[in-house]
């Protein structure tokens, strides 16, 4: 592939729009699930996967699951996307732990790392 034409995919990736907010990662064959929330949910998933098949996921709850019922059992589920305005906002990131906290309580859900 030629340079130039590297470095415009590279700058358009960089700068795509990414959808910030909270998610549940759910294991369905042991009813439990975690929650967090994310800058870019368009490639959480994949990261989290990763690290789970590597077998070095932070949270040992998370990785025993997996470890027990294998990656079918899971899903990624969005529970709420930010708009892209408020990420400009001074306060965003409080927002986004704020919905992440009303998610965790609603679905008596702990959290997914920390």
């Amino acid at each position: 592939m030629e340079r130039a034409r590297k470095k415009a995919l590279t700058r358009a990736w960089l700068e795509r729009e990414r959808s910030q907010g909270v998610f549940a990662v759910r294991c369905g064959a042991s009813g439990q699930a975690w929650v967090s929330s994310t800058t870019d949910l368009g490639s959480k998933k994949g990261g989290l996967w990763f690290i789970l098949r590597m077998g070095d996921h932070p949270n040992p709850e998370v990785q025993a699951a997996w470890r027990e019922h294998a990656e079918a059992a899971f899903s990624f589920e969005i529970l709420e996307a930010l708009s892209e305005e408020a990420s400009t906002s001074a306060g965003f990131k409080d927002r986004l732990k704020t919905r992440e906290r009303h998610w965790r309580g609603a679905l008596g859900a702990p959290a997914l790392v920390g």
